[in-house]
This record gives C-alpha cells, sequence and structure tokens, in this order.
C-alpha cells in the first residue's frame, strides 16, 4: 500500500497494488516516483501547514519520538513531516522496496524507511507518535479494521493523522470555451461511479459510511479535530503544475474512455493537445485548485 494509490481518491493517482498485473521487475518505478513527487510537491504547502497543526494538536500530549508516514510512496511528504518534527525519527514506510530507495536517496539518508505489505503486515510498523496516512486507507477492503491498526500502533497520547477525501481538483472555469460547460463535473460523476467500482473489487471489501471522526472512535481513539488545507496554484500556472495537469487528464482518458459521451472525449482530446493553445500546457486560464482533509484522533 503507498501513497501512489491514491490515484482513484481524487481524480490523481492509482488503485491497490498499482501496478497491476506487471511483474515489479518489469515496472517502469522511475517513472512512478517521478509522477508521485510530481504530485507531492504540488500539495507540499498544504501538506506542511497540516504538520504544523499536528505538532500543535500535539503540545502537551508529550514528546514525538517517532513519526510514521504509512503509504510513503518515494517519500516527499515523509520528508515534510520530518521537517516539522525535527526531533523525531521519521520512517517512510511502502510496500515498494524501488519507491523506499528513492525516499532514502531524495532524503540524503535524513528518513528511515520500513518495507510493508499492508494490511497483512501492520504488526511489522513499531510504536509511534504520529502517524500519518495519507490517501491510502480507501485502498483497503476493511478500513474499519484498518485504522483499528493503525490505533493499536500507537503509543499513549500519540496521533493518527488520516488524510482522506477533500475535495476534487479544478483547473479551469465552468465554461473553458470547448465543448459543452459542466465538463469537470461530468467529469467527476464518471470517476466516483469507478471509484465506487474500485473499492467493491478489493481483497475483503467491507462497505462502510465514511464517517472518519466515528470511525477513528471505534478505532478506540477520542477524535482531536479536523482541519481542510488547501492547494491553490493560481492562473497563470508554471509549467510543473501543467505537466501535472497534462499526465492525469492522460489519465482520466484511460480510465474513462467508454464513460463519456463523445463531446466530452473531443474536449479532453483537446486538452490534451500538446502544441495547441487549446491544450492544458499552454491555456493561460488554467489554474490547480483542490482542498485536502485531515482526520485526527488521540489515543488516550
Amino acid at each position: 500500500m503507498s501513497e501512489h494509490q491514491h490515484r482513484h481518491g481524487q481524480g490523481h493517482q492509482s488503485g491497490h497494488h498499482h501496478h497491476g498485473h506487471v511483474p515489479a521487475a518489469d515496472f517502469d518505478w522511475d517513472a512512478l516516483a517521478a509522477d508521485l513527487e510530481q504530485e507531492a510537491e504540488l500539495r507540499a504547502c498544504a501538506v506542511t501547514g497540516a504538520a504544523q497543526w499536528l505538532r500543535s494538536l500535539h503540545g502537551a500530549a508529550g514528546e514525538v519520538r517517532r513519526v510514521l508516514d504509512v503509504g510513503s510512496g518515494p517519500g516527499v511528504i515523509a520528508g515534510l513531516l520530518a521537517d516539522v518534527f525535527p526531533e523525531a525519527e521519521t520512517v517512510a514506510v511502502d510496500q515498494s522496496a524501488a519507491l523506499l530507495d528513492r525516499a532514502r536517496t531524495r532524503s540524503g539518508g535524513r528518513l528511515s524507511v520500513q518495507q510493508a505489505d499492508l494490511p497483512a503486515e501492520f504488526g511489522k510498523l513499531g510504536e509511534a507518535d504520529l502517524i500519518w496516512s495519507g490517501n491510502a486507507i480507501h485502498h483497503l477492503g476493511d478500513q474499519q479494521a484498518a485504522l483499528t491498526s493503525l490505533a493499536a500502533t500507537l503509543r499513549p497520547g500519540g496521533l493518527l493523522a488520516v488524510a482522506e477525501r477533500g475535495l476534487p481538483l479544478r483547473y479551469l472555469p465552468r465554461d473553458f470555451g470547448l465543448g459543452r460547460p459542466g465538463f469537470q463535473a461530468r467529469i467527476d460523476a464518471a470517476h466516483e461511479d469507478g471509484f465506487s467500482t474500485m473499492r467493491a473489487e478489493l481483497p475483503g471489501a467491507t462497505e462502510e459510511v465514511e464517517d472518519w471522526p466515528a470511525m477513528l472512535g471505534r478505532a478506540g481513539l477520542t477524535p482531536s479535530g479536523t482541519r481542510t488545507f488547501l492547494i491553490d496554484h493560481p492562473a497563470p500556472l508554471a509549467r510543473p503544475a501543467r505537466e501535472r495537469l497534462h499526465t492525469q487528464l492522460a489519465r482520466l482518458r484511460d480510465q474513462l474512455t467508454d464513460h463519456l459521451d463523445p463531446e466530452d472525449s473531443r474536449t479532453l482530446d483537446a486538452l490534451l493537445a500538446e502544441d495547441a493553445p487549446t491544450g492544458i500546457l499552454h491555456r493561460p486560464d488554467a489554474f490547480y485548485l483542490a482542498a485536502m482533509t485531515v482526520h485526527t484522533a488521540r489515543k488516550a
């Protein structure tokens, strides 16, 4: 389980066992790592704000000695957590040895890494004072069981922070001059159907009303607050954000090709055109706006 699994979560990243049926030895880990790093770097300000909030919540609960980023991918977010908790050992946890190698390298050895295939290996994680899980729990069939396992890993007074859902990405005006207005809302609807199908097909899939504070309470923790952090890159967009949007739109075209009407398919193709002024790589009206919601709870 890793951060890269969240591609189904808000139109960004893919599903559990991200490489599908491709053998690990044949998978392009460098391309995946670059993709994940690009996404995480666009969210860095929001994640740093969330980490600073978590530090304030920890407050009198005691010293933070060990931080886990469960589903870390190449370690961008783990590195941001380490910046805010410099006194702690910060551990990037992922199922992919290749992505953990990337995390170790990009951090200059500042991060510890731990390979674990969840949910089977929750017991390997060891105790922690703070656990961060970003858009990973929804890729485990039994979300409540996953939260309960993470809660058991916390030391007394420790915090579990679960970043799930928030608001979907917006990147163009409602009417941006191509096709029928409301294109992004229709993409969202098709994507939500795909997300539900993904959840239903997970091993051990269990239906759950996704009231995250209530779920954290059932895991034996005391909810300690929910906050939402904005990811806001206004127009005109810098090239890295445009390239990220192009990557995401190309992935959506692959995922939703059978679920869009012909007009929306043509609009999507026009946005993906690399040399045309209508393309997302060149439009002056393109922006990058989303929201990340973080739910927290404390172990008594």
